[in-house]
């Protein structure tokens, strides 16, 4: 796990908010505080969709951001800065493969429950963190370091400028 402060929040909102850089994340859950808490719960509901929209989304168990970020927008946008926020993303499923070959990682895609970016807000400071969930107890922390690497190329990549958090 790494833990990083976004050192140009406007940037980092701006790709967060209405650019794409998070378009391939699915979102967990989420809270604005503003004048109160929205809390949002990112399961993806099935029900709520036509049944021929369902089956090509199926394999959803959070919901894509794309799909939230429009809302979060109408949340935070305005003249007051939101007191705090916090979003918990996750790399998408069928994204796993392709993160460990990427990675030169040598684990099976299964051994892996989820691949986090938290992204926190509160006092004027950005944090961004990664964290791992494997489906059983492991010392070898290679999955965790490669999703460090990961996330902290995937920022630059996209010119997000961040320091080590002390």
């Amino acid at each position: 796990m790494i833990a990083l402060n976004v050192t140009d929040i406007k940037n980092f909102m701006a790709q967060f908010l209405i650019g794409k850089t998070f378009d391939g994340f699915q979102l967990s859950e989420g809270s604005v505080t503003t004048y109160c808490t929205f809390s949002i719960d990112g399961t993806w509901q099935r029900d709520f969709l036509d049944p021929e929209k369902t089956n090509i989304l199926a394999d959803l168990a959070y919901t894509p951001w794309p799909r939230l970020k429009e809302y979060c927008f109408s949340i935070i946008k305005g003249k007051t800065t939101p007191l705090a926020f916090k979003f918990v993303f996750l790399l998408p499923n069928e994204k796993i493969p392709d993160f460990l070959a990427a990675s030169s990682i040598n684990h099976e895609a299964d051994e892996i429950y989820g691949l986090y970016l938290n992204i926190t807000y509160k006092d004027g400071q950005l944090r961004l963190t990664t964290g791992t969930s494997l489906r059983s107890f492991t010392m070898d922390r290679t999955i965790d370091n490669g999703w460090d690497l990961w996330i902290m190329s995937f920022l630059k990549k996209n010119g997000i400028a961040t320091e080590q958090a002390g």
